[in-house]
């Protein structure tokens, strides 16, 4: 079969195929769609009549071209549904263990810390009504109980909110859950 410059040909027990570049006696020197240059002999090369069908495949330069244009263009961005649950979810979480508070509690009595839990949770409350933040979420842990104990005396004096435990498998029984009526007046 005679092979000239420019023809496409298949590879013998390869997978390999690519457009004649160089003839040199028996030895035939072809650039494989991937632009690597390759010789074989002349034996194992068959030349193929399809008008190079194989290059036009999906991966031809037109096709990469359409499929990278198409990539690049922008797309309008899909709102994904939120569950009723994720809707309803706290907008601000306020962590008052007092390594949250502070560095080092060194030197601090109980009392003091108590104190700087209460002040904190009492600041962060009353920025949530100014701001009409709906829901706040006081993370106290367990212990002993007495943080919570004061947190529920702390919110009692409220009239506009409602407090009661906060999502457990969030939390653990850990956290309380302010809700915060925004038409009420505040009578603090």
């Amino acid at each position: 079969m005679a092979l000239k410059i420019g023809d496409y040909v298949l590879v013998l027990d390869e997978d390999l195929s690519g457009t004649v570049q160089k003839i040199f006696g028996d030895t035939v020197s072809i650039e494989t769609d991937e632009g690597f240059m390759l010789d074989f002999p002349r034996a194992a090369l068959i030349k193929h009549h399809a008008d190079n069908s194989l290059k036009q495949g999906i991966f031809s330069y037109d096709n990469l071209n359409a499929v990278v244009s198409e990539k690049e263009s922008p797309k309008r961005k899909k709102t994904g549904r939120t569950k009723a649950k994720e809707r309803y979810e706290p907008t601000m979480e306020v962590d008052l263990h007092i390594n949250q508070l502070m560095k080092s509690p060194k030197g601090m009595s109980n009392h003091d810390i108590l104190t700087l839990q209460l002040d904190t949770a009492r600041r962060q409350l009353e920025f949530a009504i100014k701001k009409g933040i709906q829901k706040i979420v006081f993370i106290h842990g367990v212990g002993e109980g007495v943080l919570k104990l004061e947190l529920e005396y702390l919110f009692g004096r409220y009239g506009n909110i409602k407090f009661y435990d906060a999502n457990y498998q969030k939390y653990g029984l850990g956290a309380t859950e302010v809700y915060i009526y925004q038409n009420a007046k505040p009578t603090y």
